[in-house]
């Protein structure tokens, strides 16, 4: 049981990698030519935390996400359907995960 449920968290972990990396990439190509300097400020986020975020290792809150769709001037929903698309509509983060 015990390793049922390492293998468990290990797949979870995979899989939040994965959103974290996609998410990673689609706010890199929104930044463009914002300075990092500039948009921390601008959202109230330190520079460690945003570059955490930007190289996909940084779990993201739902009012940081939120922030940084209005920095850049996108509705919330139309940020999150980027990352949607981009990962696939196979992705999930319960998929084969409880199946035994």
């Amino acid at each position: 049981m015990c390793s049922y449920i390492r293998t468990i968290i290990e797949k979870m972990q995979e899989i939040k990698k994965e959103f974290q990396k996609t998410l990673a990439k689609i706010i890199k190509r929104h930044r463009n030519n914002i300075s990092m300097s500039r948009l921390c400020d601008e959202i109230d986020l330190s520079k460690s935390v945003w570059s955490e975020l930007e190289r996909g290792n940084k779990d993201i809150q739902l009012s940081t996400f939120w922030r940084i769709a209005e920095a850049f001037n996108i509705k919330p929903s139309d940020l999150l359907k980027e990352i949607e698309e981009s990962l696939g509509e196979n992705f999930s983060f319960l998929e084969n995960t409880f199946s035994k």
